[in-house]
């Protein structure tokens, strides 16, 4: 049976929308897992104390930013293994992680992750905290280890240390963003307007070529990949988003468009 391109369309418009649904939705759809979390007090101290994005908010925004942490507590399982002990500011480090890449957009919430596991250490690709060849400070688990994540603890700390400008944490879970329209490319796509898609592609090439060739301060590891490469540079824009203006204008304004952020860095 033939059918026209026009019904192909259709079809294809309804089967996107309905992903998008399952895969990102908006707040207040997931099942509360954790009904006992921070007191709020002790989350407001943890962020106005270490989260300096938070700190760089005005109140109205503040309330809101608790809220969505309180939110991630509720609903995602934040487990110690392998002998290592976290308490509340760890919990609340990992949420604000979260919260911090999708704070600027309404509809927002991490549909494809159910529980973050936090190791002691930096760990292997068998997910190994004692063996040689250890470099893996945090990853999105795929196969067996689906709708996980893994962080390092003494990592998951360093992000939040003062003039930090790596983040191990919204590392990674900007590669769950990037991971929700099924590809780990580079392009989220639920979060880039298409019209932005060709610029940033474009933007993205030039500055990995640059990286290769040692003519850029941007660390070495996002001309890794396309994925590799928008993780790290987020990480970036997060941390020190003045020092990346001024270094790289025209990427720092693309991933203000994709973030939605529209900073003022005055």
């Amino acid at each position: 049976m033939e059918y026209s391109p026009i019904l192909i369309t259709i079809i294809i418009f309804l089967v996107g929308t309905v992903l998008i649904y399952l895969v990102w939705n908006k707040v207040s759809n997931k099942k509360i897992v954790n009904s006992v979390i921070p007191t709020r007090e002790t989350i407001l101290k943890v962020l106005t104390d270490d989260v300096k994005f938070f700190i760089q908010l005005n109140h109205e925004q503040q309330e809101t930013f608790v809220d969505r942490v309180e939110y991630f507590l509720q609903t995602t399982k934040i487990t110690p293994e392998k002998g290592v002990k976290i308490n509340d500011e760890h919990r609340v480090l990992v949420a604000a992680s979260a919260t911090i890449p999708l704070f600027h957009f309404k509809s927002w919430s991490y549909e494809n992750l159910d529980e973050v596991l936090i190791y002691p250490e930096v760990f292997n690709e068998k997910y190994n905290t004692e063996d040689n060849g250890r470099n893996i400070l945090g990853m999105v688990g795929d196969g067996a280890m689906n709708r996980k994540m893994i962080l390092s603890l003494p990592a998951l700390l360093a992000g939040f240390q003062q003039n930090s400008t790596n983040n191990t944490a919204i590392h990674e879970f900007v590669h769950l963003i990037d991971k929700a329209d099924g590809e780990v490319d580079g392009v989220p796509e639920y979060l880039i307007p298409k019209e932005l898609v060709e610029p940033w592609l474009k933007e993205m090439h030039e500055t990995i070529s640059l990286i290769k060739r040692d003519k850029s301060d941007i660390r070495d590891y996002a001309a890794t990949n396309q994925a590799e490469f928008l993780a790290v540079v987020s990480e970036y824009f997060f941390q020190k988003p003045k020092l990346l203006r001024e270094d790289h204008p025209e990427l720092y304004e693309l991933l203000d468009e994709i973030y939605n952020d529209k900073k003022d860095l005055r």
